[in-house]
């Protein structure tokens, strides 16, 4: 059996992103297919068992944080700042259920974004300037660094929150 040290497996990970370079945020442009990177973050397979798609930047800088799926070849935008966080990170067992999945498809409509929802911009982060991306409605900040031409690594700090959640995001060529 394996036992779990969130603080050892969050402090290794931050370290690994911490060595990735810098990326501009012109160079995130684009539809971005994304995956949790498991480090001991309450939110640790919330976001794929919701049917998380990734994020998508456009050139104006702005960014639809939350992409989903809406069965098999639709994506929907959902706004963050419906999203209650405090609840959200005390109760993140039930995010990782059948019944928090079905309910989110069942809301996915109300959630929807009615546009762009956070904003790129370059900011520090461990000492190192990158891409950055701002939500609007929420303390949230996703900061990111580059593995290849293809993938970056992202970490999302939540404001009064100590913890990161950490994901992976890989481009995807849009049709």
């Amino acid at each position: 059996m394996r036992t779990s040290h969130p603080v050892r497996e969050q402090q290794t990970t931050l370290e690994a992103f911490r060595r990735l370079p810098p990326v501009e945020p012109r160079d995130l442009v684009g539809l971005w297919k994304g995956r949790g990177v498991p480090a001991g973050h309450p939110f640790d397979g919330v976001l794929e068992n919701l049917g998380w798609f990734g994020k998508r930047f456009t050139p104006d800088m702005r960014a639809d944080a939350l992409l989903f799926r809406a069965g098999e070849r639709r994506l929907v935008a959902i706004d963050p700042k419906w999203i209650p966080l405090p609840l959200a990170l005390r109760f993140h067992g039930l995010g990782r259920t059948r019944i928090a999945r079905n309910l989110f498809f069942y809301l996915q409509r109300r959630l929807r974004a009615r546009g762009p929802v956070a904003s790129l911009k370059t900011m520090v982060f461990g000492g190192v300037e990158s891409a950055a991306m701002v939500y609007d409605h929420q303390p949230i900040v996703d900061h990111f660094r580059r593995i290849d031409d293809r993938r970056v690594m992202g970490t999302m700090v939540i404001r009064s929150d100590e913890r990161f959640y950490f994901f992976e995001l890989e481009r995807v060529d849009e049709p």
